[in-house]
């Protein structure tokens, strides 16, 4: 009885807290609102000045504007360069976003809201087409985080741009670039500008490479273990015979051996075929763990060498990354039979979905790659023409709700379905792609809840985690919505991601009769 009024104080005073934060968070947008209308005032008056300046040089008009820069940033203590941007953008907000600037004054949208649809309408210059665009960002920006928002204010903005997404990738290919940038510490950094497509499929394969090694080492571990364990057993019995070596299973041929005993190495070969400048380290149980002292990377089980790989997945990432730009193929390749063909053999793995009546040529837009970025029609439908297999997905006209999905190749039909449902982790705010996600069941399955699609959601394993052990509940609505319940007590709402329906460009030459063949 205690604990539950415990739990209900808990909830209670949770729910206070988001209540007295959610409040400060509406008065600081509305702070920062008025900030940029005054802003947007000063702007408008140094063009009120410039203009009077009409017979003056180019170089006398620019002065109303950093003047009035300059002054503001002395009070702010900023750059008169970046208080000059400021004003520029709050003048744009204010008089081309009117409707996102008073939601944002009222608390509705918070201030990177605002820098999302702002930015991604750069090139509307209509106004209806710019009207039309902010009326559907920001109808989906007043429910979800501004990460969830980019996406489909991308794909909000290219539907009503005049140039096609073709045209503009066609340009913007022109300026892919690497460049290095020195740090510190003898360190500096590799950057890359490429089609989304590349860079993500470079990132992709690294990752499933890295992890591929780390599963190799999780094997050597294990093995190393079991070896240990063994001749732990065998050791009382041999004691008397003669010294007890270590490495990977005893090796004939060392002139050095290990002492049990005084729990040190002796003579040349306690190295275990390493050469002097390795650490080798005695562990309990008997366990030895060998570490590069050069680099702090990892080997192969090779000739009786044993070390592990300490390494972070970004580490291996990039280490992987300079080995292959070095070498063309790692040099080291420590996976073994855990992976067939080594890590030659892995691939890069991205996900697009396209419009049909993309691949059929009749609209200019509307991919996009695991719903994080906007892709262009052209590689589109390479990568549609050399897939072995891919999903069609069934939208509502209206809507655009998923309704039903099918494949060639019919495989796992619950999970693509999902993830074209679902497209990232179903926990508010959160961006994971489906495809590295979880599925979780909305009512246990230990509990007789059903697996099918009703009952079946993505969560990443941070907010799975997190739903079955911080006391979250979820109810799942017809149409995959989903309902929340905190610990406190208070609700939130999910909805399946909306999709941005592309019209079919008008035929120069309409016919009533005529019919577009489906691309698959």
């Amino acid at each position: 009885m205690e604990n539950e009024r415990q739990r209900e104080a808990d909830a209670a005073r949770t729910r206070e807290l988001v209540a007295a934060i959610s409040e400060l968070d509406a008065a600081e947008a509305r702070i920062q609102a008025e900030r940029a209308r005054l802003y947007a005032d000063a702007f408008e008056l140094t063009q009120e000045q410039t203009a009077r300046l009409r017979e003056a040089s180019t170089r006398e008009r620019e002065m109303p504007l950093r003047a009035m820069a300059a002054e503001l940033a002395v009070a702010k203590r900023v750059s008169d360069r970046t208080m000059q941007t400021h004003l520029f953008d709050a003048y744009r907000t204010v008089n081309d976003y009117a409707a996102t600037w008073h939601a944002w004054h009222a608390g509705r949208i918070s201030r990177a809201h605002v820098s999302v649809i702002v930015d991604n309408g750069l090139e509307l210059t209509e106004p209806d087409a710019r009207a039309a665009y902010e009326h559907e960002a920001l109808a989906y920006a007043e429910t979800t985080s501004a990460s969830r928002l980019r996406p489909f204010a991308e794909q909000a903005a290219e539907k009503h741009n005049p140039k096609t997404m073709q045209e503009r990738h066609d340009e913007a290919v022109l300026d892919r670039r690497v460049w290095v940038e020195d740090l510190r510490d003898g360190m500096s950094m590799l950057g890359a500008i490429g089609p989304s497509v590349e860079i993500h499929g470079v990132y992709d394969r690294l990752t499933r490479q890295g992890k591929a090694i780390k599963a190799a080492d999780r094997v050597a571990r294990h093995d190393a273990a079991q070896q240990d364990a063994q001749r732990e057993a065998a050791a009382p019995a041999r004691s008397e015979a003669g010294a007890v070596r270590c490495g990977a299973g005893r090796r004939e041929g060392l002139e050095g051996g290990y002492d049990v005993d005084e729990h040190r190495t002796t003579g040349p070969g306690a190295g275990f075929g390493l050469s002097d400048d390795r650490n080798v380290n005695h562990t309990a149980g008997g366990a030895v763990e060998h570490q590069l002292a050069d680099t702090g990377s990892c080997g192969n089980a090779n000739a009786g060498e044993v070390w592990f790989d300490d390494r972070t997945l970004d580490q291996i990432r990039t280490d992987l990354l300079l080995d292959m730009m070095l070498t063309s193929t790692p040099s080291v390749d420590t996976t073994g039979d855990v992976v067939e063909g080594g890590l030659g053999a892995i691939r890069a793995h991205v996900q697009v979905t396209v419009p049909a009546t993309s691949l059929a040529g009749t609209t200019a837009g509307g991919a996009e790659l695991d719903g994080k970025c906007a892709v262009d029609p052209d590689t589109a439908r390479i990568l549609a023409g050399n897939a072995p297999g891919f999903d069609r997905v069934f939208l509502d006209p209206i809507g655009g709700a998923v309704l039903a999905v099918d494949r060639r190749h019919a495989t796992a039909a619950q999970k693509r379905y999902l993830m074209a449902r679902d497209v990232r982790c179903r926990f508010p705010g959160c961006r994971r792609p489906a495809r590295d996600c979880e599925w979780d069941h909305r009512e246990d399955y230990a509990l007789g809840g059903k697996t099918d699609i009703d009952n079946l959601g993505a969560f990443c394993k941070r907010h799975h985690t997190l739903k079955h052990a911080a006391g979250w509940t979820v109810v799942q609505h017809p149409g995959g919505s989903l309902q929340f319940t905190a610990p406190s007590g208070l609700q939130y709402t999910d909805d399946p991601p909306p999709r941005v329906m592309f019209i079919p460009d008008p035929s120069p030459h309409p016919s009533p009769t005529a019919v577009v063949a489906p691309p698959f």
